[in-house]
């Protein structure tokens, strides 16, 4: 019977592990893509498009991330849930679920966008303006990043937030600071360009205390201790 145990006990602690891996490599991607995206696009969604000429392959490489954050950002979520367990609130958690995949959803969206405008620009670099698609494509793909995308980012936050303080899957002050930065989330975005790295910021705070509470947890529950034989 004891040997069955120890095996259970790593299962569980390398969950957590697992999402801490997850939200660091989204943060990491996520945070390089939008700093990219910030130095070659001007935030003006009006501006007149001068980048296209200029920063197109850098933009580009910047919209091949996302992909790669969005999945490491699912797995962050589904681990996530996994280590709430049992504790996990249905309200909560469907909320919880659904917010982080709209925003996930609304990001690849407006990455499609900004990246079909690059390669219409390549193929017809006069036609896109001539016909106003570029001023559509813009203004649409900036709409769904500062005013779709984020709000749900700044939901997902909340609920997240909310289920770290029933659960205590984190401290309690970062379950607080993530109920600041969903607010600032909310009521920033349209004012500002910076708060689009809050989320990723904050993740990568939840993550760090995930992967340090964890490797805490691990090393001090030795392979040959009762503890890890009961």
């Amino acid at each position: 019977m004891t040997g069955a145990n120890p095996p259970l006990i790593r299962a569980r602690l390398r969950t957590p592990r697992a999402a801490a891996i997850a939200g660091i490599v989204f943060s990491a991607l996520l945070i390089c893509s939008l700093a990219l995206l910030q130095m070659s696009v001007p935030a003006d969604p009006l501006e007149a498009g001068a980048w296209l000429a200029t920063s197109s392959r850098r933009v580009m490489f910047a919209l091949n991330l996302v992909p790669f954050s969005g999945v490491a950002f699912l797995w962050f979520i589904g681990v996530l849930r996994d280590r709430l367990g049992p504790q996990e609130d249905r309200f909560f958690a469907t909320v919880f679920l659904g917010s982080g995949l709209m925003f996930l959803g609304m990001l690849f969206v407006a990455a499609a966008s900004a990246g079909a405008l690059i390669l219409a620009h390549s193929a017809q670099p006069t036609a896109i303006f001539d016909a106003g698609t570029f001023a559509f494509a813009r203004a649409f793909t900036y709409g769904v990043m500062h005013v779709y995308a984020f709000k749900m980012a700044a939901v997902f936050m909340v609920t997240a937030s909310t289920l770290a303080l029933r659960t205590r899957i984190t401290a309690r002050w970062i379950a607080v600071v993530g109920y600041a930065c969903a607010a600032f989330l909310l009521f920033g975005t349209s004012y500002f360009d910076w708060p689009l790295f809050v989320l990723p910021a904050w993740v990568l705070l939840v993550s760090s205390y995930i992967l340090i509470d964890n490797l805490r947890g691990s090393s001090q529950v030795a392979p040959g201790s009762a503890d890890a034989t009961r």
